[in-house]
């Protein structure tokens, strides 16, 4: 610094800052910074989910619903969707119309995969809240290179939108109760928003209230010395200083979810009614297919153990030495009662699901929202190990976080060999892809339609060669038309046909078998890992063989 010049006070609070800014939080918010980049690079690859077209439609009923002055009460009968909310829907809708000149469906895979970075920071914040940043940068990476939630960011528009609101009020959460009986504002403000995004996306939202009860109660231990009068008192005081929360979930709620304002116990019947509701789906587990109402109790723990990554599983399991008895100062003990909260908020809707045996399929799709918990529980039992092993030798605890490195490396790499089927990522134990091929789920969402669509016009291309556009072909798809009109809007030729005997060419996946549902000419092959997902089938010979016969 030259005589006479004076440093101004915000550049020094500037650099003070920046000079205490974590190598692990920096880490982290490239990684995010990354993410963006990539989502608007990828966005196009990957195919209309089999729900879209219904959920968007569902959102234009609660606009509706709103602008007829609740006149207007047919989204209460439109399918069962009345048991859910429809906020990401409402605001899909609103984007449409600041959009207009955009593909719908681009612009919800868009808003959808940035939810999905949002629960990425979410789980960063909640871990490092618990464990430090360390802890914070491992669950943010863990989850970002985990398959079936990178896979699920751009189409699965329930499950990542409410997964995201779980792991973000989970955090509001943990903020707020540290801080009781007078939790600071923004805590407060929050949780209640967020509480209200989840319950306006799905009513299993409501674990979140029963959540904070427990928050509560983790706290009572350390007050185990004073008189009972004292700990009622700050039990209901901070009920009380939670509960603005309580009503802006409340009121949020209402507005995405406008069934749930008919009667007070409607939330309640909508919980009970979800967890009972079947309908004619098939699934597959281990090489059965069941219906989605009779899978065995150990459907979803047996995804969860076989699809996410086994740095995730392992790093779970470390982070139950942090339940012990821990020192007496108040940092360790938050730490000790924030991870068993955190265990108890990813176990416990999965022990509802093998008690209950409760209806499932696709998977862990309508458990997404427990993976975020899980990487966090990753990031703070692997923060525990390296943290303890440095304590005894820096050499064994720098090896041991060079192993974590090269775990998320090899789950990064193989998420780009598996692009954009990502969400089809299986761990070894189960084979990966290869042995969970034709036993497990696999493209249920058909997301090789834009692939598919993309290799059955360079066929018919060379096919007509010059005469190209002057044919017309029918298709037949194991899948949406939404999906497949998508893709194709843009070639005349291709016409989609409900009746599957007399399509020319046959689209389909392997999942299901539904590949082998029509016999034809693979003239087209989609594979990743050297495992076949997808075929096209040219039909045109065995129509015509049909034809005369017919004749």
């Amino acid at each position: 610094m030259l005589p006479g010049q004076t440093t101004h006070p915000l550049s020094v609070r500037l650099r003070a800052r920046l000079g205490a800014v974590s190598a692990y939080d920096a880490a982290t918010v490239v990684l995010l910074l990354a993410l963006v980049v990539l989502v608007f690079v990828t966005y196009q690859s990957y195919a209309v989910s089999n729900d879209e077209p219904v959920q968007q439609h569902y959102g234009t009923l609660i606009l509706d619903y709103f602008h007829s002055g609740f006149t207007d009460r047919s989204l209460f009968h439109y399918v069962n969707l009345y048991l859910y909310g429809g906020l990401f829907d409402i605001f899909a809708n609103l984007l449409e119309k600041l959009f207009p000149s955009a593909d719908l469906y681009d612009v919800r895979h868009i808003f959808c995969a940035l939810i999905g970075i949002g629960g990425i920071g979410g789980a960063w914040v909640t871990a490092r809240l618990v464990s430090g940043p360390r802890a914070g940068a491992i669950a943010a990476f863990s989850l970002a290179t985990c398959g079936p939630w990178y896979g699920a960011m751009f189409n699965h528009t329930k499950d990542i939108p409410f997964a995201a609101a779980m792991i973000g009020a989970a955090y509001f959460l943990l903020r707020a109760t540290r801080e009781l009986p007078r939790p600071g504002r923004t805590a407060v403000f929050g949780f209640g928003l967020l509480l209200g995004a989840a319950l306006g996306i799905r009513v299993l939202g409501l674990l979140l209230v029963g959540y904070a009860g427990l928050a509560i109660l983790s706290h009572m231990p350390a007050r185990k010395a004073e008189p009972m009068r004292d700990q009622l008192t700050f039990f209901a005081q901070s009920v009380i200083a939670l509960t603005p929360a309580f009503l802006i979930g409340y009121v949020l709620m209402t507005f995405a979810w406008p069934w749930s304002a008919l009667a007070p116990l409607n939330p309640v019947r909508g919980l009970v009614d979800f967890g009972e509701f079947n309908y004619h789906i098939s699934t597959l587990l281990d090489g059965h297919i069941y219906q989605m109402g009779n899978v065995p109790r150990w459907y979803v723990p047996l995804y969860l153990l076989i699809k996410l990554p086994l740095l995730i599983l392992a790093g779970t399991l470390l982070a139950l030495p942090v339940l012990r008895k821990p020192a007496a100062d108040a940092p360790r003990s938050w730490r000790r009662s924030e991870t068993g909260l955190l265990m108890f908020m990813a176990a416990f809707p999965v022990l509802c699901e093998v008690v209950d045996r409760g209806p499932a399929f696709t998977g862990i799709r309508h458990f997404l929202f427990v993976v975020p918990l899980f990487a966090v529980l990753a990031g703070i039992g692997i923060d525990w190990l390296v943290g303890r092993l440095a304590q005894r030798q820096t050499l064994i605890a720098a090896a041991a976080g060079a192993v974590v490195v090269a775990l998320l490396i090899s789950n990064a790499v193989l998420l780009v060999e598996l692009h954009p089927y990502q969400y089809l990522y299986y761990n070894p134990l189960v084979g990966g892809l290869e042995g969970a091929s034709r036993r497990f789920a696999t493209d249920y969402w058909v997301d090789i339609m834009p692939e598919a669509v993309d290799d059955l016009e360079a066929y018919i291309a060379e096919l007509d060669g010059p005469q190209k556009g002057e044919h017309r072909y029918t298709v037949a798809v194991c899948g949406q038309r939404e999906s497949f009109e998508d893709e194709a809007h843009g070639d005349p030729s291709l016409q989609w046909v409900d009746d599957w005997s007399k399509a020319d060419f046959f689209i389909a996946p392997t999942h299901m078998n539904c590949d082998r549902a029509l016999d034809g000419r693979v003239v087209a092959s989609i594979s990743r890992l050297g495992v076949l997902i997808g075929v096209v089938k040219d039909r045109r010979a065995l129509v015509r063989h049909s034809e005369v016969h017919t004749k």
